[in-house]
């Protein structure tokens, strides 16, 4: 018997403190909000970090009632502008981006789409 340390102990440890990490910025995420906007702040889309809508407000003005495809358009602007702010935040948080190249899809994991 020896005593040197398991090679796997270290990479079972490092297993371990990415889980931890990850499951923080879950939980980071599932607690953060985003405001998007659109139309000059006539519609306003509010995400949490898992892109779940949270709020949905619209201004009467944002209304046309001979062209209802406008307000269609303004939410949809809306919630990209959201989503593409959740997006920044799950990369930022995603323990794997700090390693580099392509996980193979993993960065995915925090939900990012």
């Amino acid at each position: 018997m020896t005593d040197e340390a398991n090679p796997l102990d270290g990479l079972m440890q490092m297993a371990q403190d990415m889980s931890e990490k990850m499951g923080e910025a879950e939980e980071r995420l599932g607690t953060t909000e985003v405001t998007g906007t659109s139309g000059g702040g006539l519609v306003e889309v509010v995400l949490n970090g898992h892109l779940h809508l949270v709020r949905l407000s619209i201004s009467p003005l944002a209304s046309d009632v001979e062209d209802p495809s406008i307000l269609e358009d303004l939410v949809l602007a809306a919630w990209r502008d959201a989503h593409d702010q959740v997006a920044e935040l799950q990369a930022e948080a995603d323990p794997l981006s700090g390693l580099g190249g392509d996980m193979g899809g993993l960065g995915g994991l925090l939900g990012g789409g």
